[in-house]
């Protein structure tokens, strides 16, 4: 939407981490020798190491459906330079407004910010008082709205729903993206036993869908001793690779199955307090290593998310992510908009300082029952 621009949520990361004492070498990996403690970089240059910890993200796997993604016929947020084409793209739109698609595509892991960029599109269409051209449809895998690949988090069906419904947008739940032209998308919306029941042409003049993802290349070449046959690097309660002990993971690259079976495939998202979480445990277990002690911290994978909706908002805690849950809690108000406005800022500041848990974030989170580690 234009409403943030590069320069307002990104850093340069080589400073902050040279404080630290951390260098940093920004080029690609292209190869990991496990058996050698090497990575190869994409310009030949051999990292040696005695602890790895992958932290890569995942591998968009656009080409997994025929005309999605940023260089066919939808856009993506997924990443910085995919949100600025997307942004570009918006300005051309609202010029000429038609229909709108938007969601995320079967295998999709990351539900929430196609609910949230659903909203701030409609948010936005609403100030430039041209929301009556635009019919809005949301395509998703799921099988119901709010389910988030988690299983729903609290009442998430009835809230998103009604913030749907309340916002003039038709949905289509349990949908495979077959194939997107310019212009049109063809969905098959499939019954409980995964069979399709209803075929759609969606029309549109804009969209955004989400992608599937996968392990990035040079991880997922090791091999299954390393990666599940989508390239997520396969762990232990303690982030550790079975295979090689040495070898540690966090974050969206790591293998969890999903929660729950699905007529169209969901994953599990990797949320990021969860993610926080599991890095804590594996920077302490490695400290318990080289100390010659035996590893024994578990991450607790507790979520904490707050939810831009333009000009509202919705925030859950679900603890742990991953159910049964101690705690499933959802709700929604304008607090939540600014609240993650000032959390933006307030995690940039503290990335920037490289203070990765400020004594009174841990404090204020302790009060409510919410550590990162078990």
């Amino acid at each position: 939407m234009g409403w943030r621009s590069r320069e307002d949520v990104s850093l340069d990361m080589a400073e902050p981490l040279e404080r630290k004492g951390i260098k940093f070498i920004p080029k690609a990996a292209k190869e990991l020798k496990p058996d050698n403690n090497q990575i190869v970089l994409i310009d030949d240059t051999v990292v040696e190491y005695d602890y790895l910890v992958i932290t890569t993200g995942p591998r968009l796997a656009f080409e997994e459906v025929e005309g999605l993604g940023p260089d066919n016929n939808t856009h993506s947020v997924c990443t910085t330079p995919h949100a600025e084409t997307a942004c570009s793209a918006w300005e051309q739109f609202v010029q000429n407004p038609g229909p709108i698609v938007v969601g995320a595509v079967q295998g999709a892991s990351c539900f929430g910010p196609a609910y949230e960029f659903a909203m701030i599109m409609d948010a936005d269409l609403r100030k430039r008082k041209i929301r009556d051209k635009v019919p809005m449809t949301f395509v998703t895998s799921e099988p119901y709205i709010g389910h988030l690949g988690l299983g729903g988090v609290g009442d998430s069906k009835g809230m998103l729903e009604s913030e749907l419904r309340n916002h003039h947008m038709n949905w289509i739940t349990n949908a495979k993206v077959d194939k997107v032209e310019a212009g049109k998308m063809f969905v098959s919306e499939v019954n409980d036993k995964g069979e399709v029941a209803k075929q759609h042409e969606v029309p549109f003049a804009y969209s955004m869908m989400l992608p599937a993802f996968k392990g990035v290349d040079a991880v997922a070449n090791v091999g299954d001793d390393l990666c599940n046959p989508r390239g997520f690097v396969k762990i232990d309660k303690h982030q550790r690779n079975p295979k090689w002990p040495n070898i540690f993971s966090a974050g969206v690259c790591v293998a969890i199955p999903p929660v729950e079976p699905t007529p169209v495939p969901t994953g599990a998202p990797k949320t990021g307090y969860m993610i926080e979480s599991m890095v804590t445990a594996i920077v302490h277990n490695i400290s318990d290593e080289l100390a010659g002690r035996p590893v024994t911290h578990e991450g607790t994978w507790n979520a904490i998310c707050l939810a831009d909706m333009g000009d509202t908002g919705v925030a859950f805690v679900a603890i742990p992510q991953i159910g049964p849950r101690n705690v499933a809690w959802m709700k929604k108000g304008k607090w939540v908009h600014l609240a993650k406005i000032g959390f933006e800022k307030y995690f940039m500041r503290k990335m920037k300082s490289g203070s990765s848990e400020p004594m009174f974030e841990k404090f204020l989170l302790r009060m409510v029952g919410i550590t990162r580690l078990k």
